[in-house]
C-alpha cells in the first residue's frame, strides 16, 4: 500500500513509520521537521521536509492513503502561539484534505484527541457526548474535525480520538502524564504530582499503532471512534511508577483540571482487541533508561523547545 503520513517524524508517526516500513508499505512522510527526524533510511520511505500550511507543490497522486499526525500538540504548546495553532492545526487541514480529494486519495485517517471532551463527570464518555474544549488546541482538534467531517461524502474520514499516549517513540516525550513521571521516577527518585485526582484516559504508544493500522487496513464504518482502554487517576499512575521504580511522591497544587474517562466500546465493537498497557509503557521506558538507549534532549519538552524554535524561526 502508498501512503503518505504528515508528522511521520513525530512521536507516533516515528514508531508507525517503523511498522509501516517493515510491512513493506511504500511511504512519503511530510514533515517540518521541528523536533528533528528519526527514521532510519528506507528503499521504501520517501521523506519531505515542509510546512503542512503549504503544500501546494507536492503531488498527492498516486498514494491511496493518508494519516494525519501533524499539529501543534497539547495545550501549553498551542497556547505558545494561538494563531499559529489555528493555522496548522485547522487551516491547513482544510487546505490538505481538499488537495488530498483532488489528487486521489482514497482513506483520509486524522489524529484528533481525546481531550476535546474537555472535564465529564460520565463514567462512559462516548462518541455521542457533548465536546467542551476548554483550551486553543481542544478547540482547534474539534473545529478541525468538524471540517474534515463535512468532506465524509467525497472520501472516507477516520478521526480517532486517542487517549494520553505512553511509552518509548525514537522521537521522545517528556510532557505526556506517564512518560515524565516515569523519567523523574528514574532520574530523581521524586514524583511531582499536581493534583492527583483527575481521571486520565491512556493508551500505550503501541496499541495507538495498532489502531492506525486497523483503520487503514480493514474494512470498518468512516467516523469517530475513542482510542483508550485504561482509565486512571494521575495519582494511581504515579503510584504505578513508584512501584515498579522505588521513588517517593510529592503532591502539589493541580495546574490541570482536565478530567475525563473515555469509552472505547465503538472501537471494539469492530474487532480490535488491545495488547499493551501502561505497565509496560512505565517497563519501557525504564529498561531503555537502564540500557542507556534514552538520551534526554531539549525537544523532549515541546513548550520550551518550541519557544527556541520560535525564536530562531523569527515566528510571531
Amino acid at each position: 500500500m502508498k501512503i503518505i503520513i504528515l508528522g511521520g517524524c513525530g512521536y507516533v508517526g516515528s514508531v508507525l513509520v517503523e511498522k509501516l516500513i517493515r510491512h513493506k508499505h511504500k511511504l512519503l512522510v511530510i514533515d517540518s521537521m521541528w523536533f528533528g527526524n528519526y527514521l532510519s533510511p528506507s528503499k521504501n520511505l520517501k521523506i519531505i521536509k515542509a510546512d503542512v500550511r503549504n503544500l501546494n507543490k507536492v503531488s498527492f497522486r498516486g498514494y491511496s492513503s493518508m494519516i494525519h499526525l501533524a499539529n501543534i500538540a497539547n495545550d501549553p504548546a498551542s497556547e505558545l502561539n494561538p494563531s499559529l495553532s489555528w493555522e496548522v492545526n485547522v487551516l491547513a487541514t482544510e487546505q490538505i484534505i481538499n488537495k488530498a480529494i483532488k489528487d486521489g486519495i482514497k482513506k483520509f485517517i486524522y489524529l484528533s484527541s481525546g481531550s476535546v471532551y474537555g472535564v465529564k463527570k460520565e463514567k462512559k464518555v462516548t462518541e455521542k457526548l457533548s465536546l467542551v474544549p476548554i483550551s486553543v488546541y481542544n478547540k482547534t482538534k474539534m473545529t478541525a474535525e468538524r471540517v474534515l467531517l463535512s468532506y465524509k461524502d467525497k472520501i472516507k474520514i477516520f478521526c480517532i480520538r486517542p487517549a494520553t499516549i505512553c511509552g518509548f517513540s525514537p522521537r521522545m516525550r517528556f510532557d505526556l502524564t506517564v512518560n515524565i513521571l516515569t523519567m523523574q521516577a528514574f532520574k530523581s527518585k521524586k514524583i511531582t504530582v499536581h493534583g492527583g485526582s483527575q481521571i486520565r484516559p491512556n493508551i500505550n504508544i503501541y496499541d495507538l499503532i495498532r489502531v492506525i493500522e486497523h483503520f487503514l487496513l480493514k474494512k470498518i464504518k468512516p467516523g469517530i471512534y475513542n482510542a483508550g482502554f485504561e482509565n486512571m487517576s494521575v495519582l494511581k499512575i504515579a503510584k504505578l511508577v513508584k512501584k515498579l521504580i522505588p521513588s517517593k511522591i510529592i503532591l502539589s497544587k493541580i495546574n490541570d483540571i482536565r478530567s475525563y474517562r473515555l469509552d472505547s466500546s465503538k472501537l471494539l465493537k469492530t474487532g480490535f482487541k488491545p495488547k499493551f498497557n501502561v505497565h509496560e509503557a512505565i517497563m519501557d521506558i525504564k529498561n531503555r533508561f537502564q540500557e542507556k538507549k534514552i538520551v534526554i534532549r531539549k525537544d523532549n519538552f515541546s513548550v520550551n523547545w518550541l519557544k527556541y524554535i520560535f525564536k530562531k524561526k523569527n515566528i510571531n
